[in-house]
């Protein structure tokens, strides 16, 4: 039960969050980058209808195409998120109607239009969800062709960016090829930042009191391996564990103290697949 809360709260503020940043930020500055919204802020330029309104619609066809191509099992976290984005989107719209930017500084609501979005989506794709749009398509093709999916989403993109160019004015434009080559960058450093751990190499003579602390204090395990001092011949032992960053604190403020000898590798890594951490 704690797990399921844990993983609807997840879900649900990262899809607020991006929701957040699209509205306020993205459609508020006719920027074009990033998928279905991007589309959604050339399709609101006609005034047939509004960018939070086609989000909504778009999301739904794309979320019911999705249901009958890849089955339930694909609906259940994206779909919760994909309703919930395009819910938020239009409530939003309507208890907080835009007819222009919240400030007078582009380039700021331009880092605030591609850093909410790209928090929320790292969330979710680090738990593996999605916010639908596009990504419901990459998934259609990805089950019925060869295609490179992360080229044909980048080239769709780059289109929508440049139709940009001409439906609004090139500032504008501008603005929004800026924001279509920093996002997946952004995108990559938050989950990197997200899963970021560190791995431990702690060379000593005694482990028993390390691996005690590892096993009672800080509930992970570890790994020993006897060897032998290159300068001076005596038996050492190697201790490698691995640990999230408020652990890895605890730990080498303890070796500090009780085993002041000791000598210490600690290396970033985002990357961990085993139990306690990600599994495969």
């Amino acid at each position: 039960m704690k797990s399921k809360l844990k993983s609807f709260f997840l879900l649900t503020f990262s899809t607020i969050i991006m929701a957040v940043g699209i509205y306020f930020f993205k459609f508020a500055n006719n920027f074009t980058f990033g998928g279905i919204t991007g589309l959604a802020v050339l399709v609101a330029k006609t005034g047939r209808i509004s960018a939070s309104d086609f989000t909504f619609i778009a999301n739904m066809v794309l979320l019911a195409v999705g249901f009958v191509i890849l089955g339930k099992k694909f609906a259940e976290k994206t779909a919760y998120c994909s309703i919930l984005l395009s819910v938020t989107l239009s409530v939003l719209e309507r208890l907080y109607p835009l007819n222009q930017p919240l400030t007078d500084q582009p380039v700021m609501e331009l880092a605030f239009a591609i850093a909410l979005p790209s928090l929320g989506s790292a969330v979710l794709f680090n738990i593996g969800a999605s916010s639908g749009g596009t990504d419901i398509i990459a998934m259609i093709m990805k089950k019925y062709t060869s295609t490179d999916i992360g080229k044909a989403l980048l080239i769709t993109d780059f289109i929508i960016t440049i139709a940009g160019c001409f439906v609004f004015d090139i500032e504008t434009g501008l603005y929004s090829f800026l924001g279509l080559a920093v996002r997946s960058f952004m995108i990559d450093g938050f989950i990197e930042s997200l899963n970021l751990s560190k791995y431990f190499n702690v060379v000593c003579t005694s482990p028993k009191a390390i691996c005690d602390f590892i096993k009672d204090d800080l509930h992970r395990s570890a790994t020993i391996v006897l060897a032998q001092g290159a300068f001076s011949g005596e038996d050492k032992y190697i201790i490698f564990t691995a640990l999230n960053r408020i652990e890895a604190v605890k730990l080498r403020n303890f070796i500090k103290e009780n085993a002041p000898d000791a000598f210490l590798l600690i290396s970033n890594t985002s990357e961990i697949i085993g139990k306690g951490f990600h599994s495969i």
